[in-house]
């Protein structure tokens, strides 16, 4: 306070209160973990589909929680939670949120607060584990989809369907609780679940990011400069794919 104050008596401007100050405070710690979890999805490197709901999950709860400490923005921390709700709504509600977020190893269950969503969460890969197991088994041709015309082979038939569900039902189920067990955070470490692996790829597309495209156009100004100001398109765009290429090479 005193160096703020000595600065705004040079500059003869009016003192900052201690209530003006608290304000500030205040405000700063309500949108820190805004700040960081911008800073978490603009990122380029292992930013996955799968990353963007326990970030904004975990941004929830961070902000709800710094409520009580509040004196005179007591109603922003809300404020900031109905933005994000609204603004994400349809990803917050999303099933494939979710099962691109459990099928990363660095997060699978942990980003989920209660043990009811953490049940669901579970419930819902188990039942796409069974169903490419399915898929597997009807294009190996191990499925019993021919039915005969007869009871007994009908009864035969049926028989069997149940064991081959039995039999999916215990590998998926096996290998969904193994995952979970296992401490491994590295993305590699799917590779010991052919299951969950094959499920975050399909869920799990990379983020887009506009870092690359900003870095293009700051190259873009090295191009053009006050001497090169009467560059064809075409050589231009030339010159920005080879300096594009050395710096990726680099």
């Amino acid at each position: 306070m005193a160096e703020l104050n000595t600065i705004s008596s040079k500059f003869g401007m009016t003192a900052i209160t201690e209530r003006e100050r608290q304000f500030i405070r205040e405000y700063c710690t309500v949108m820190r973990p805004l700040t960081v979890a911008l800073d978490i999805l603009q990122g380029e490197d292992n930013r996955f589909h799968g990353t963007l709901l326990p970030t904004l999950e975990t941004l929830i709860f961070k902000t709800l929680e710094l409520k009580s400490g509040l004196q005179i923005l007591v109603d922003l921390p809300e404020a900031v939670v109905t933005a994000i709700k609204t603004r994400f709504a349809e990803v917050l509600d999303s099933e494939d949120a979710v099962l691109a977020a459990v099928t990363l190893p660095k997060f699978k269950l942990c980003w989920l607060w209660t043990q009811e969503r953490k049940d669901k969460a579970k419930e819902s890969l188990l039942a796409e584990c069974r169903k490419l197991v399915l898929d597997q088994d009807q294009q190996a041709g191990t499925s019993t989809s021919t039915r005969h015309l007869s009871r007994d082979s009908a009864i035969v038939d049926e028989f069997f369907s149940f064991e081959d569900e039995d039999e999916t039902s215990s590998t998926a189920e096996s290998q969904v609780t193994d995952y979970f067990k296992s401490g491994a955070q590295e993305i590699d470490s799917l590779n010991g679940f052919p299951l969950i692996k094959k499920i975050s790829l399909r869920y799990n597309a990379a983020t887009p990011s506009s870092a690359p495209v900003e870095r293009l156009f700051s190259l873009g100004k090295l191009v053009i400069t006050p001497k090169r100001n009467r560059l064809s398109d075409q050589k231009f765009e030339k010159l920005l794919v080879l300096r594009c290429n050395h710096w990726f090479n680099s």
